[in-house]
């Protein structure tokens, strides 16, 4: 099990590497069906069963195995190197596995699980529900979506899960969760949509879920979430708990988020990439709500504009509030952005904007980022504080897997070579690189012209999560 902390009484249980969970509903529905409640006796003695059966055949187990290299406790130590030589002790490689769950979304071998269930692994294994075994290969793993889309071939056709709408669910609406929960086997729960668009969870980089109250326990990452039409309306990813276990409070990743995704593995495209309008946004807060004469706090409010972006080309300025999208209500920037990723790269879309105290609709391209160039990279070497640090030019694409903000700009570190003169004055991946002997860095060209001095002393400015650090080496 994966445990993220999201305050310090409060934690999140990935549900997860480590076992698997899929879900079926009751009668099937038509679009014009009414929502009602049971009105006899006869209603509430109905099952789910038969939808039980009919779908439980797109619902996988997910075998994951790395291997991992055993270290001897005298591994690094100086004096026990020297002793032997320089002979290394390390014991046999040890394999880790972890269980988790899939859902067959198309009868080609199309399967949706998390990203955590798979990471790092070496082999992938998928069961099907009448025992067969298949190993899978990996199409796509998008940590910041926590996705991944993996591809089997059974020589036939599979069952599969039609992708709902998922948002078209509303909060009171049952759904359905099947899982092997502690490896017990597989095992039905039911329960309602407890909220939509729930936002500021703190699972990964995507914050943006559909809340029940189905009870899901370690085992059910990568399983379904089902409604009533026998779509699948998300992929279960994460519990709030203390013990471990379910507390009614779960977590899953809407079906519209994964039929992006889906879509482009199956378009070819090995990493999933988020549109890109080159503006970066925060929360509207009641101070601010009030201050630009709004009746409520939401939306997003407009704090940067790229030069030549989609964004500035629309006619969005700093200081606008993006209220809608398409004419869909923006409570924050993670419900923007998860409309503008589920849109897709390509598209054009309509942003309801207040801007200077008037409303307003502006159409905005979503593009795709712009791709890192290795021109834009370097491998500082030398005798220097920084020699062994792969920095690079920042770019829309580049910002997001380095987790910055999509805006982000200047030189930013890649990768850091263990045990280099970078390694020990505490580099990380991610650090921006704003200031060096005074001078400042925006570009490749100004940290090569920075480094190929060689003072008695250097001087580093580093950004890292906002805040500037500064260091002083001899």
């Amino acid at each position: 099990m994966n445990f993220k902390a999201a305050a310090s009484a409060r934690a999140f249980v990935l549900c997860t590497a480590m076992f698997s969970g899929l879900v079926m509903p009751l009668h099937a529905q038509t679009a014009t069906d009414a929502k009602q409640l049971p009105a006899t006796r006869s209603e509430l003695q109905l099952s789910f069963a038969p939808l039980v059966k009919q779908t439980s055949g797109a619902v996988v187990n997910v075998y994951a195995a790395h291997e991992v290299q055993t270290r001897s406790p005298f591994a690094g130590d100086p004096f026990f190197e020297q002793f032997f030589g320089g002979r290394q002790f390390n014991g046999p490689p040890r394999v880790q596995s972890s269980l988790g769950s899939g859902v067959i979304t198309d009868p080609t071998g199309i399967i949706v699980t998390n990203n955590h269930v798979i990471r790092d692994a070496d082999m992938v294994k998928v069961a099907l529900s009448d025992g067969r075994e298949f190993e899978s290969k990996v199409l796509l793993k998008d940590e910041s979506t926590d996705l991944a889309i993996l591809k089997i071939d059974a020589g036939e056709p599979l069952p599969a899960l039609a992708l709902g709408d998922s948002d078209k669910v509303e909060v009171g609406d049952l759904v359905l969760a099947i899982g092997n929960p502690f490896g017990v086997g597989q095992t039905v729960t039911s329960g309602i949509v407890s909220a939509q668009a729930r936002t500021r969870v703190g699972i990964s980089d995507f914050d943006f879920f559909i809340q029940t109250d189905a009870a899901i326990n370690p085992g059910n990452s990568g399983g379904a979430l089902i409604g009533m039409d026998g779509r699948l309306i998300g992929i279960n990813t994460a519990i709030f708990s203390r013990s471990g276990g379910s507390v009614g409070i779960g977590f899953a990743i809407p079906a519209n988020m994964v039929r992006a995704v889906v879509d482009t593995a199956k378009g070819g495209a090995d990493r999933f990439q988020r549109p890109y309008i080159g503006a970066s946004f925060q929360n509207v807060t009641p101070d601010v709500a009030e201050g630009l004469g709004m009746k409520q706090p939401y939306g997003a409010l407009v704090t940067n504009i790229t030069k030549g972006s989609p964004a500035e080309r629309g006619g969005l300025q700093v200081g606008d509030v993006v209220l809608t999208v398409d004419d869909v209500r923006i409570e924050n920037p993670d419900g923007l952005g998860y409309r503008l990723t589920t849109a897709g790269i390509g598209k054009a879309v309509k942003l309801g904007v207040l801007s200077r105290s008037t409303e307003k609709t502006i159409t905005v391209s979503l593009e795709k980022p712009r791709a890192d160039s290795p021109d834009n990279q370097l491998m500082i070497q030398g005798r220097n504080p920084l020699s062994g640090a792969l920095v690079l030019e920042l770019t829309p694409s580049s910002a997001a897997r380095l987790q910055l903000p999509r805006e982000a700009e200047g030189v930013a570190v890649d990768k850091v070579t263990r045990n280099s003169p970078a390694a020990r004055i505490g580099l990380r991946p991610g650090d921006i690189i704003r200031g060096v002997n005074g001078a400042e860095i925006a570009s490749i060209a100004d940290l090569s012209k920075a480094m190929s001095s060689d003072p008695a002393l250097w001087r580093f400015d580093f950004e890292r999560g906002g805040a500037i650090i500064r260091q002083i080496i001899r």
